[in-house]
């Protein structure tokens, strides 16, 4: 039941996740060259430099969203008292 009472402050918290990693990728991007990152549909883009602001923006949005996920999740179980999830991963053993 707490997943599917859950899943409306998933949807909000993907969104704000969205708008804050973009926000955070084009700050540090800021930091490391002076040109907006480049773009795959840009003819002059150099591949490793597109290379490079892919795999950076890939990695800062799965940060920002996983930190948020876990953070809207352990509210919830504030809020509840009932977590969201798996209590904990399973074993591979």
């Amino acid at each position: 039941m707490a997943k599917i009472l859950f899943i409306p402050l998933s949807m909000v918290s993907g969104l704000i996740a969205g708008l804050i990693g973009r926000k955070v990728f084009e700050g540090i991007w800021g930091l490391i060259d002076d040109e907006e990152p480049p773009d795959a549909e840009d003819r002059e883009t150099s591949v490793p430099k597109l290379a490079a602001s892919l795999a950076f923006q890939g990695a800062t949005f799965a940060v920002v969203r996983g930190l948020t996920d876990h953070y809207a999740r352990a509210s919830f179980y504030r809020a509840t008292g009932a977590w969201p999830g798996e209590q904990r991963p399973e074993s591979t053993d």
